[in-house]
């Protein structure tokens, strides 16, 4: 990532140093997982749409620990991989919507709070700013090459109300907690960036 963009990454110190920790993180581009993978100060492991693993990035992605997962339905294996990863003390990344949109965490789906609540891990809001903002001129998909791209992490915080409870009204309060949160992550990371997007 530091080899064809500019990143400015500010608060990875909030990313515990260990122990299991969920990165929320928002989507507005395609480099948005590679650009947190390459900044992150841990190794992250991501649910991805399992159209991505073809050809030669199936094996490689794999390899770097990315999880597969189906969207047609429950995916009970790619679950149970992420509930691996953060039982064995892993970092989980989640696009909290789901799929890639206006990266504003306004949709946000239930895997987020299912994954905290269940695992009891705590989740690090990431605002992945810069990546959309105009194409790049040699590769339209792309940002501009050498462009700035900030990645601002935010404070960790739990997920659920201290009760333990798993129940669909506990998982739907804390899905109201996490956009909360998360939403004010983004708008503080916009300011201290400069950034509208």
């Amino acid at each position: 990532m530091y080899g064809f963009w500019r990143p400015q990454v500010l608060g990875a110190w909030r990313v515990p140093a260990a122990g299991p920790v969920i990165l929320a993180v928002n989507h507005a581009h395609g480099i948005d997982g590679p650009m947190l993978m390459g900044t992150a100060p841990r190794p992250v492991h991501f649910l991805i749409k399992k159209e991505a693993f073809i050809g030669p990035l199936d094996p490689f992605l794999l390899g770097i620990g990315q999880l597969k997962v189906d969207r047609t339905g429950t995916d009970r294996t790619a679950v149970t991989g992420a509930l691996g990863v953060l039982e064995r003390g892993g970092v989980l990344g989640i696009f909290p919507e789901g799929t890639r949109g206006e990266g504003d965490f306004a949709s946000l789906r239930a895997g987020l709070a299912y994954f905290a609540v269940r695992s009891g891990a705590p989740i690090v809001p990431v605002a992945v700013l810069g990546s959309g903002e105009r194409p790049g001129r040699l590769v339209k998909a792309l940002p501009p090459l050498r462009g700035r791209v900030d990645v601002v992490f935010g404070d960790a915080f739990e997920a659920g109300d201290g009760s333990g409870r798993r129940t669909r009204k506990a998982l739907d309060e804390a899905t109201v907690r996490i956009q909360e949160r998360l939403t004010a992550h983004l708008e503080n990371a916009r300011r201290l960036t400069g950034r509208t997007g």
